[in-house]
């Protein structure tokens, strides 16, 4: 609740309760999500608005080998019941399956140490054609100067191909937590434009959720969004025919 309420003064108005599986570690078992309501029975409302903070829920599998993507490809009911489901590859032919063929919604990147591999245009564009966005996670860029030069380095040299299609993540730990604006000025220093970053932590991340919507879904999702109306003209539009007797 502590942290809910971290999130909303800082200007987030939707949050994703993630649920990790490291098959390295040991054997794991994809449950059913914890409901939000469960965990917090009042939410706070969101700044300016009647509505309150929107929770989801986040299932990240950590793959390391081949055989870890079956479950991933896998109908599993338990999957279904996720909002967003992400991937952390570990090697280059991993990295390639997740872009490629894996029904995710995210392919984490490492940024904690130097990648033993490069990012690859064909793939990262195939990735981008079905919906797919890459994740950063920032946090370890303000614990230490050793992994902030290499969240640096990951993060531009994914940029290059990418083209700004990118979402950011904060680890659970509040004094680690920055608000949009500050993460999207962590954005200009891994090289993206002043709009990019502003979209890391905005339209990026809805689009995010609406494909995790339509995953679950079997045809797509249809949202409406207003649009602003044209502040419309003092003067009216002045006939041809006298603007011509007029210079005259």
């Amino acid at each position: 609740q502590n942290i809910l309420t971290l999130c909303f003064s800082v200007g987030y108005s939707a949050v994703a309760l993630n649920h990790v599986i490291d098959f390295k570690e040991k054997k794991q078992e994809i449950i059913k999500p914890v409901s939000p309501s469960e965990l917090f029975p009042s939410l706070p409302i969101v700044q300016g608005t009647s509505k309150r903070i929107k929770i989801l829920t986040r299932l990240t599998v950590v793959v390391s080998d081949p055989s870890h993507c079956n479950l991933l490809r896998s109908t599993s009911a338990n999957i279904r019941l996720y909002d967003i489901i992400a991937v952390f590859p570990k090697t280059e032919k991993l990295f390639h399956i997740a872009c490629t063929t894996l029904d995710v919604d995210l392919v984490c990147i490492n940024v904690t140490e130097k990648l033993p591999f490069y990012f690859r245009r064909p793939p990262v564009n195939m990735a981008i054609d079905r919906g797919i966005y890459f994740e950063l996670l920032y946090t370890p860029a303000i614990k230490d100067s050793t992994m902030r030069r290499y969240t640096i380095s990951n993060a531009i040299s994914l940029m290059q191909i990418c083209k700004g299609k990118v979402s950011s993540q904060s680890e659970n730990k509040p004094l680690e937590l920055r608000g949009p604006y500050d993460v999207a000025n962590l954005g200009l220093l891994f090289g993206l434009s002043e709009g990019e970053a502003k979209a890391a932590v905005s339209t990026n991340c809805r689009a995010t959720m609406l494909h995790g919507e339509t995953r679950k879904s079997a045809f797509g999702v249809v949202y409406t969004v207003k649009k602003p109306r044209k502040v419309e003209e003092e003067e009216t539009v002045v006939p041809a025919c006298k603007k011509a007797k007029t210079q005259a």
